[in-house]
């Protein structure tokens, strides 16, 4: 068994001293009660992530914690005759990061229930590169496709797609057989997504609504990361019976819409909420990824990779806008 010593992790506190997060040394003691103890190797940057670790969103509800959602890593102790030592697993979602210590330490202590094994198919790396962004794009997968959607139907319409969960959409949604029409504000990444695996690109800047109850049906389905008047542009363009996943409120908690898709063309709007994913269903989604959805462009999506040290950094770019694809964190040597 290893013999865990003082260690490294990205610390977020809420005291009389105000909020902050930073780099700090630690021991396993102090960690979140859990009966798996992981060594991390690898997590990764959501945008939940950069508004918890600089205070822009209340995400933590309680103080101190380690910072991110996203986990992966080797068990170096547990008491669970299911989990043993040198099994390679993952966490995402699950409370990290809101309710008990995240990712970014050099160890952490994780509940048998949400300890999933490393599929097969997957490296830690790789499962990190898809981490909470993939899952969530593999899990509004599969919720349309309980719900009898099918690329007979049509394309997706994919929002966001320059983002984490967009690009990883494009690539999953693509290998899975649907025609993916991606719209993002980027038009400069236009010929990336292509490369992902987009048939089309659409500009959000020159994407216009007619802002009538039902339009020409022009997708199959949709996932979409955006919220808004862009989900309530959506709506009315969706075929009979297609769905529309959303996932995301970068354009707004709110839209305005009315029942009309819903009770003339049978759509079917899905709500995506990773973070509390039923364990069953949580591993469909991670051997689908580890197999048939497996995205086929991992080192493409992932466009930078950091250490704990440069977190602050990578936080404020991407509340700034400053972001592309996916941030992979290199916690530890494994």
């Amino acid at each position: 068994m290893t013999t865990v010593t003082d260690f490294r992790a990205f610390r977020i506190h809420n005291d009389a001293a105000g909020y902050r997060g930073g780099l700090e040394t630690m021991q396993a003691d102090a960690l979140s009660a859990g009966e798996v103890l992981v060594k991390v190797a690898y997590s990764s940057v959501n945008y939940k992530d950069a508004l918890a670790g600089t205070g822009k969103g209340k995400i933590l509800r309680q103080y101190p914690l380690n910072g991110g959602i996203d986990a992966a890593g080797v068990v170096v102790a547990s008491t669970d005759p299911r989990i043993k030592e040198g099994d390679e697993v993952l966490c995402t979602g699950s409370g990290l990061s809101e309710t008990r210590d995240g990712g970014y330490g050099e160890y952490i202590r994780l509940a048998p229930a949400w300890t999933i094994p490393l599929p097969k198919g997957l490296s830690l790396r790789e499962s990190m590169i898809i981490g909470t962004a993939g899952f969530t794009a593999a899990l509004a997968l599969l919720r349309m496709q309980d719900n009898h959607q099918s690329p007979a139907l049509g394309p997706i319409a994919v929002t966001g797609a320059s983002g984490g969960v967009g690009m990883l959409a494009i690539d999953i949604f693509s290998r899975a057989g649907y025609d993916v029409h991606a719209i993002s504000g980027k038009s400069d990444q236009f010929d990336i997504l292509r490369s992902l695996g987009a048939a089309e690109c659409i500009d959000r800047h020159q994407l216009s609504f007619s802002g009538k109850p039902m339009d020409s049906a022009r997708f199959g389905c949709a996932l979409d990361n955006v919220g808004g008047a862009m989900l309530a542009g959506l709506l009315p363009l969706i075929v009979p019976y297609g769905n529309v996943a959303i996932c995301g409120n970068a354009g707004g908690v709110a839209f305005d819409s009315t029942v009309m898709p819903f009770i003339i063309r049978g759509a079917s709007l899905l709500g995506i909420a990773s973070a509390g994913t039923a364990r069953d269903q949580r591993d469909q989604v991670w051997q689908h990824l580890g197999s048939d959805w497996k995205p086929r462009h991992l080192d493409r999506i992932a466009t930078r990779e950091v250490t704990l040290d440069q977190l602050p950094e990578v936080f404020e770019r991407m509340l700034a806008g400053d972001s592309f694809g996916r941030t992979l964190v290199r916690v530890g040597n494994v």
